[in-house]
């Protein structure tokens, strides 16, 4: 893939960037890509697909509609190409592209029967089909997506799913066996379960000879390798006393385990297990090879590390003892660099509400701030609204997408590391 960066997106020079940075959202704002582990570059590099908020300081109603953007980064312009009532503040409607620049993946919902849809859009030519489910990640040939039950997910965080009415939104009570991991093919739309929440607790130590019953029970992450040939699967639970029903993870008492499995559901494994996070972590993530995960874990030091493991639990360590975790770390495929971003409160933030991009080198253990940029909003309100950078790599791994704020807005940026990389 080639991407060129057209004359119109004006440069990004605040705070002197170490490499060259581009505003790809200048006019309206109120835009985002997905996440950090999914690139919003097509698959020729030409175009850029972003979700542009309705409004920026509240959390969305059941019915609200957001906007898919397709950004033409050679020719400089934007347009609309979809609406949307299958989003949240943090990854939009997850939107994916398929297996070329014909096919974009995203959520919507049905408003007349609030049935959680799975749409296929071709942004070129206006072409689509809905079909009911959901997306969280597209497999890298494009030819499946993933997801856990997207309508069920703001029980344990707000800001990742999409947005029912309460009463139309799913409660899991004990580990069912009809909810898990879902597998669609994207031609047919045919939707499959490969791993059931009833299978997955089987394989959670803490909940042998447990009462199920006394938990409520969500799948939540589905990431795939970047061979195809595996997955990552979250698995959330918490106490069904609990008072609060909708955004469990920000009252402190959420316990989530991390799965590896084949697309099949064949060869699960617990990878992480909710003992290891129990003094903080997040954002786990596969590595280039497909054999490995990276994260963020404090389970050696009241600090967060970069961390790894392989995908059956073996070998759990630190990638360096003396560098902080931050944010949401990616593995390069060169073998030496990790990119993170960090939170506006964490430690590696500038506390000003700007935040950096970060460029750790295992090699040599040093950390390089290449790029500074504003992450906040006002007013601030509900914390899922917070602005995440998510920077995410193209499929050349040279380039990198992320959110970041300018005129009190949300906006998308791009960034050249060609320079970095040699």
């Amino acid at each position: 893939m080639a991407i060129t960066i057209s004359e119109a997106f004006p440069r990004y020079e605040q705070y002197d960037p170490k490499v060259p940075v581009w505003c790809v959202t200048p006019h309206e704002g109120r835009c985002l890509h997905r996440f950090f582990d999914t690139p919003a570059f097509s698959p020729s590099g030409r175009y850029l697909a972003v979700l542009r908020l309705p409004f920026e300081d509240r959390i969305a109603q059941a019915g609200e509609t957001a906007e898919v953007v397709l950004v033409d980064l050679a020719e400089g312009g934007e347009r609309v190409v979809a609406e949307t009532a299958g989003w949240e503040p943090q990854m939009g409607a997850n939107i994916n592209w398929g297996a070329d620049d014909h096919t974009l993946l995203f959520n919507d919902v049905d408003t007349g029967t609030w049935t959680p849809l799975l749409v296929r859009l071709d942004p070129l030519t206006g072409a689509c089909r809905r079909t009911p489910g959901g997306i969280y990640q597209a497999s890298p040939d494009g030819r499946h997506c993933s997801s856990s039950s997207m309508e069920r997910m703001r029980r344990t965080q707000i800001g990742y799913g999409l947005v029912l009415p309460d009463e139309h939104t799913p409660r899991n009570i004990g580990a069912p066996d009809d909810d898990g991991l879902f597998i669609t093919d994207v031609d047919t739309g045919r939707r499959k379960l490969v791993f059931s929440l009833a299978e997955a607790v089987t394989l959670i130590p803490e909940l042998d000879g447990a009462d199920l019953d006394d938990w409520e029970i969500y799948g939540f992450h589905s990431k795939w390798n970047p061979q195809g040939d595996r997955l990552i699967f979250t698995v959330r639970r918490f106490l069904k006393r609990h008072p609060q029903r909708f955004n469990v993870l920000h009252d402190g008492v959420l316990r989530f385990d991390v799965f590896t499995i084949r697309p099949d559901g064949s060869e699960p494994h617990n990878a992480v297990p909710a003992v290891a996070w129990c003094k903080g972590g997040h954002h786990i993530n596969f590595c280039p090879d497909g054999d490995h995960l990276s994260m963020n874990l404090a389970a050696f030091a009241d600090t967060m590390r970069f961390t790894t493991v392989r995908y059956d639990g073996w070998g759990l360590r630190p990638y360096h003892w003396d560098v902080p975790g931050s944010g949401h770390p990616t593995v390069h495929p060169d073998g030496r660099h990790i990119l993170t971003d960090t939170y506006a409160a964490e430690r590696a933030a500038y506390g000003d509400g700007t935040i950096p991009l970060r460029w750790f080198d295992r090699r040599t253990g040093e950390v390089a701030n290449v790029v500074r940029i504003c992450s906040l909003v006002e007013p601030k309100g509900h914390p899922a609204l917070r602005v995440d950078a998510h920077p995410a790599w193209d499929r050349s791994w040279r380039w990198v997408v992320f959110n970041g704020v300018a005129g009190n807005t949300r906006r998308v940026y791009v960034a050249d590391f060609g320079e970095l990389l040699g």
